[in-house]
C-alpha cells in the first residue's frame, strides 16, 4: 500500500509539472503573440508584459524572463529601464550553463553579452564577463540567432532588427558583414527605432557599411537624440568636440556630454572628465575631472579607470595615492585597455605602489605590445636594452624602438637616435641618428631638442652650426629642459649661434641651476666669482660651487678647492682644498693633480710652523728639498 501511494504520488507531480510547463509555454505563445502583434493578435505590449510575468514569477520560466529582459531594455510594455533588462537577462540564465537552452534563452545572453562588452546606464561594464557569454552564444550557433531573426524578419520588429544588426556588426555565430548590418540597422532607423538611428548614425560616421558622410551621421545622431538615446547624445558631443559633420565647437561638445553624462551615459562621463581636466570648453578643475571618471569608472569603463588611476597616481583633482592608482589600473588593465597595462607595467617596473616586479612589469608591457600600444612598444625596447625583466639584447630593443618610432612616438624616435649615435644594437650611424633626433625634435620633445642642439654644435651626422644649435637648445629651453638651459646659457657667454650676452648667459644658467644642474651651477658660480652679466659675489659663486661639486662635476670640484685654498668667498682651509683636488684629481683632472702635489707637501709633510716658507717656495725648490717626487701620473 506504502508503495502504491509513494507511485500515485510520483504520477500526480509529474502530471503536474506537465501540465505547469504547459500553461507557463501557453502563456508565452500568448504573450510573443500580443508582443509582436502575431497569428491574429492585435499587438498589446502592456498586457504581453502581465502574461510574460505570470510565467516569470508563478511557473519560473527562463523563456518569460529572457524575453521580459528584451521588453525593459527596448521600452515594450513598460518604461525602458536597462538595469532592469540586465536583472531579467540574468534571471534567465540556468543554472547549468552547459545544458540545451531554449533559443529565448540564448538570445538573452548576446544582449546580456552585448551589455556587457558596451555598457548602458546603471550597467556594469565588464568585457572579460562579456567574451564568457559570448562564447556560449557561439556555441548555440544559429538557434543563438533564430528568435531575433524571426521578429526581425517575420515580425518587421524594429528593435529585433536592431539586435540582428548587432550579430553581424560583431560576426556573433554569423559572419561578421558591414554592410548585412548596416541594411538591418536602416531598416531599424527608418521605422523610428532611437537604437536603429544611433548606430546609423555611426555607421555612416565611420564609414561601416557604407560610403562615409559625416552630415549624415549627424542626422541621425540628432534624431536618436531628440529620443533621448544617452549613446547618440554623447556621439554628438564628440561631433562637435572633432568637428565631424558640424563646425568644432568645443563649448557645444560639453554641452552635450553633460546632458548624456547626467542621464548615466559612462562614456559621456569619461569624455566630460577630460574636458574638466584639460579645459576643453569649460574652466580647468582636476577635482570635476576626477569627479567624472569617477562615476564612469564605477560603471566599469575601462578608459574611465584608466584615467582615474592616473589621476590618483599624479595627485588630479584627488589626494595622490599610488596604491588607489594601481587598482585602477588593474581593473581596467585585466578589461584589455592597452593604455592601462602599459601603465600597470610601468608601475611594476618602477615600483610604484606596489613591490617592483620587472618580470610582471614585461607581462604587462607584452599584452599592451599585443593590442599595438606604442607607448609600450617604447616601454619593452628600454627592457630589453637596460635587462629589465629579461637578458640585454639590444638588437631586439631597436626593433621595438623602431616599431614605435615608425608611429611617430617621440620618445621611442629619441631612444632610436641615441642608439645610431651610440652604436647600441645597430652599426653607429649618426647621420641616421640626427635624423630621429631632429623628428622627434619637431614633435616638441624637450630632450631630443637638445640632443639635436648638440649635434649642431659639434657637427654629428649634420653641418656644424652653432646657430642652430643655438635655436633648438632655445625649443628645449623653453620647456625647462636644465641641459638645454646650460647649454644655451653657455651659447650666450660665448657667442655660439647668438650674440655674446653675459647677462643672458647667466639667467639661463640660474634657470638650470635652480633644477640643482650641476654644470649650469658651476658655470653661474663663475659668472658670480668673477661679476661677469652679474655682480660679483664670492660667496654666492662657493654655495653654487658646493653644490655641484657634491653632485660629482669634476670642474665644480677644482673651482670648490680653488676657494678653500685661496679663500674666495670661504675660510682658507688647505685640508678640504686637498679633498677637493684629490677628488676631482682621481677623476682624470690633469689641472687638480698639479695643485694637489703642492697641497700635499703643505698639508701632510710640514709642520704648522713651516707652512709659510714652504707657501714661498717654488717647485724647485719643493723637488730640491725633496719634498715632492716627480709629477703625478695622468688620469687613466
Amino acid at each position: 500500500m506504502i508503495s502504491s501511494n509513494g507511485n500515485n504520488k510520483r504520477l500526480f507531480h509529474g502530471h503536474s509539472s506537465i501540465q505547469q510547463l504547459a500553461t507557463s509555454n501557453n502563456l508565452i505563445y500568448q504573450a510573443e503573440n500580443y508582443l509582436f502583434g502575431r497569428n491574429g493578435y492585435h499587438r498589446d505590449t502592456k498586457l504581453s508584459v502581465q502574461l510574460l510575468r505570470k510565467a516569470a514569477v508563478h511557473y519560473h520560466n527562463k523563456s518569460a524572463f529572457a524575453i521580459l529582459g528584451f521588453c525593459y531594455e527596448f521600452g515594450f510594455g513598460v518604461l525602458n529601464h536597462f538595469s532592469s533588462a540586465e536583472k531579467y537577462y540574468l534571471l534567465a540564465l540556468p543554472s547549468d550553463l552547459d545544458s540545451d537552452m531554449d533559443e529565448r534563452v540564448l538570445f538573452a545572453i548576446s544582449r546580456l553579452a552585448f551589455l556587457r562588452k558596451y555598457g548602458r546606464p546603471g550597467v556594469y561594464i565588464d568585457r572579460i564577463e562579456a567574451q564568457k557569454w559570448e562564447a556560449i552564444v557561439e556555441k548555440g550557433s544559429s538557434k543563438s540567432i533564430a528568435w531575433i531573426q524571426r521578429a526581425a524578419t517575420q515580425d518587421k520588429c524594429s528593435a529585433s532588427q536592431y539586435c540582428l544588426g548587432v550579430f553581424y556588426h560583431d560576426g556573433l555565430t554569423v559572419k561578421k558583414d558591414e554592410k548585412t548590418a548596416f541594411e538591418w540597422y536602416k531598416l531599424s532607423a527608418d521605422q523610428g527605432n532611437c537604437r536603429g538611428q544611433g548606430i546609423l548614425g555611426y555607421c555612416y560616421g565611420e564609414g561601416f557599411g557604407v560610403e562615409k558622410d559625416e552630415a549624415e551621421a549627424m542626422r541621425w545622431y540628432r534624431l536618436a537624440a531628440s529620443q533621448g538615446e544617452t549613446v547618440a547624445i554623447y556621439n554628438i558631443g564628440y561631433c562637435f568636440e572633432d568637428g565631424i559633420g558640424v563646425e568644432k565647437d568645443v563649448f557645444e561638445a560639453v554641452k552635450w556630454y553633460t546632458l548624456a553624462a547626467e542621464q548615466g551615459n559612462a562614456f559621456a562621463q569619461n569624455s566630460l572628465g577630460y574636458c574638466y581636466e584639460d579645459g576643453i570648453g569649460v574652466e580647468e578643475d582636476p577635482i570635476m575631472a576626477a569627479r567624472w571618471y569617477k562615476l564612469s569608472a564605477d560603471q566599469g569603463y575601462p578608459w574611465a579607470q584608466c584615467n582615474l588611476g592616473y589621476c590618483y597616481q599624479n595627485g588630479i583633482g584627488v589626494i595622490k595615492d599610488t596604491g588607489i592608482s594601481v587598482e585602477w589600473y588593474k581593473k581596467a588593465a585585466i578589461q584589455g585597455h592597452a593604455r592601462a597595462q602599459h601603465n600597470l607595467g610601468f608601475c611594476y617596473q618602477n615600483g610604484i605602489g606596489i613591490e617592483k616586479n620587472e618580470v610582471e612589469a614585461m607581462k604587462w608591457f607584452q599584452q599592451s605590445c599585443e593590442l599595438g600600444n606604442i607607448f609600450a612598444f617604447h616601454s619593452l625596447g628600454y627592457c630589453f636594452q637596460n635587462g629589465v625583466g629579461v637578458p640585454v639584447n639590444e638588437r631586439e630593443a631597436v626593433y621595438w624602438y623602431m616599431l614605435s618610432a615608425e608611429h611617430h612616438h617621440a620618445p621611442a624616435e629619441l631612444s632610436l637616435g641615441y642608439c645610431y649615435r651610440n652604436g647600441i644594437g645597430v652599426e653607429k650611424n649618426e647621420r641616421e641618428a640626427s635624423k630621429w633626433f631632429r623628428r622627434s625634435a619637431e614633435q616638441g620633445n624637450a630632450v631630443a631638442q637638445n640632443s639635436l642642439g648638440f649635434c649642431y654644435e659639434e657637427g654629428i651626422g649634420v653641418t656644424k652650426s652653432p646657430k642652430k644649435a643655438a635655436y633648438w637648445y632655445m625649443q628645449a629651453a623653453r620647456q625647462n629642459n636644465a641641459w638645454a638651459q646650460t647649454n644655451l646659457g653657455f651659447c650666450y657667454a660665448n657667442g655660439l649661434g647668438v650674440k655674446q650676452n653675459p647677462v643672458k648667459a647667466v639667467y639661463w644658467y640660474r634657470k638650470a641651476s635652480q633644477q640643482n644642474h650641476a654644470r649650469a651651477q658651476d658655470k653661474l658660480a663663475i659668472h658670480l666669482q668673477n661679476g661677469t652679466g652679474v655682480g660679483q659675489n664670492l660667496e654666492l659663486a662657493f654655495t653654487f660651487f658646493e653644490r655641484a661639486a657634491e653632485q660629482n662635476h669634476v670642474a665644480a670640484q677644482y673651482h670648490l678647492a680653488n676657494c678653500f685654498e685661496k679663500g674666495l668667498g670661504c675660510p682658507v682651509d688647505l685640508g678640504k682644498a686637498t679633498i677637493w683636488f684629490e677628488r676631482a684629481a682621481m677623476a682624470g683632472c690633469r689641472s687638480s693633480h698639479e695643485r694637489l702635489r703642492r697641497l700635499l707637501v703643505r698639508v701632510c709633510l710640514l709642520s704648522p710652523n713651516s707652512l709659510p716658507s714652504v707657501t714661498t717656495m717654488s717647485e724647485h725648490d719643493l723637488l730640491s728639498n725633496g719634498f715632492i717626487k716627480g709629477h703625478s701620473a695622468a688620469a687613466a
